[in-house]
């Protein structure tokens, strides 16, 4: 017989469902405890996000300079541009919509509730670095590495990145929804629970419609490119939306998009390289949902923002979530750092935003796949002339042969 196993996002809707009743049911000293392991534990995953972000990027950039072209570096271009463009349309509506679907005034952890709730004791946990050091670093050891073309250094960056990967599988995911639990748990006590939910609210239905303008946006783009209709080419990669909508991977995506891609007349041979690639470099759906909770939450608690800010943190956000939705979560994950570092987000925001992202996972990565098809077509309309000069080429010297 084999276990059913419930998947994290069922699990972290129950965590938080629980932490809200328990917030009315346990005693001031039941609560601390949960309040104990979430400092220990914010402290544990401080100490690997660093890691995190060198594990994943390194190894990445490594991987693609490797194959150093000119095909190669279009298209990571062109998805890292779709990456910001998708960024910079996420803040702007949040920017025009969310001052007034939102009223201020949220403090996550204030009160004397909150003050009631100390934790028994503190860990101190210091990162080997920061989270700027290690985005230099990962760059410097990527690049180098494929420049070099260090065998057996790039057999170490991939090694590393399995053992980072397998830490946040073997410890940090599973260990989620009770840190879930405890921030609910802590926000119920401390009365900011409904505002919170509220927010939750609004800003998914927000961040929906976004998902589809994204979409059409994109292919708009390609379609004036290739001369088709947006329509029609949304509508070939509908299975593929709803493939990863279901299951909320773009590794198990990657067969139908590929099929989906060829329909729209992309060639086989630029399909084949440009989806798999793009299921980890392209990633407007993650990139949009972050920046919408993010601001959200800031816009909440009458946090300053701007748009030179929320740039630059665009900016680091499309490079330092590469490769990251091989791992669950792994986008959030890998944006922690610079949530902290650059928006000054506290424990209890980094902790929302975790909820915030996994409760919509799917949207993105079927945001994320759906447009892979965008940017096969436009490559395709690059490239395409060039790839059928050199088969015929082909042809012709077998033929004389």
């Amino acid at each position: 017989m084999k276990k059913k196993s419930i998947g994290l996002l069922p699990r972290i809707v129950i965590a938080m469902a629980l932490g809200i009743g328990a917030g009315y049911l346990f005693p001031s000293w039941l609560a601390r405890c949960f309040v104990t392991f979430n400092g220990i534990f914010s402290q544990y995953l401080g100490f690997i996000i660093p890691l995190l972000i060198v594990g994943f990027v390194a190894a990445a950039i490594a991987e693609l300079g490797k194959k150093a072209g000119k095909l190669l570096i279009f298209t990571c271009a062109l998805a890292y541009a779709f990456t910001l463009l998708s960024g910079i349309v996420s803040y702007s509506t949040g920017a025009w919509l969310f001052p007034s679907m939102i009223e201020p005034g949220l403090a996550l952890g204030d009160g004397e509730a909150a003050a009631n709730l100390a934790p028994y004791f503190t860990v101190s946990i210091t990162p080997l670095m920061g989270v700027l050091t290690a985005l230099v670093l990962a760059f410097v050891m990527g690049l180098g590495t494929a420049q070099v073309g260090n065998s057996a250094l790039l057999r170490g960056l991939n090694g590393f990145r399995d053992v980072i990967a397998w830490v946040i599988n073997s410890s940090i995911i599973p260990l989620l929804p009770l840190y879930i639990f405890g921030i609910f748990l802590d926000m119920t006590i401390t009365g900011q629970v409904g505002g919170i939910l509220l927010t939750f609210v609004k800003i998914i239905a927000v961040i929906f419609v976004l998902h589809v303008l994204i979409l059409v946006v994109q292919y708009s783009i390609a379609c004036i490119v290739t001369k088709q209709n947006p329509i029609k080419c949304l509508l070939t990669m509908l299975p593929a939306y709803f493939t990863a909508l279901g299951t909320a991977s773009s590794a198990a995506t990657i067969p139908v998009t590929l099929k989906r891609a060829t329909m729209l007349g992309v060639d086989q041979e630029i399909a084949g390289f440009t989806v798999p690639l793009c299921a980890t470099i392209h990633m407007s759906g993650s990139t949009l949902k972050i920046v919408a909770c993010a601001l959200a939450l800031m816009i909440a608690q009458g946090m300053p923002y701007d748009f030179p800010m929320f740039m630059g943190f665009i900016a680091m956000l499309g490079i330092s979530i590469i490769a990251a939705p091989g791992v669950p979560g792994g986008a959030i994950m890998a944006s922690l750092g610079i949530l902290a570092t650059m928006l000054g987000f506290s424990e209890a925001d980094l902790a929302l935003m975790i909820a915030l992202y996994i409760a919509m996972d799917s949207f993105g990565t079927a945001c994320n796949v759906t447009g892979d098809g965008a940017i096969s077509m436009i490559v395709n309309a690059a490239f395409n002339k060039g790839l059928r000069k050199r088969n015929l080429v082909l042809e012709s010297t077998e033929t004389l042969a």
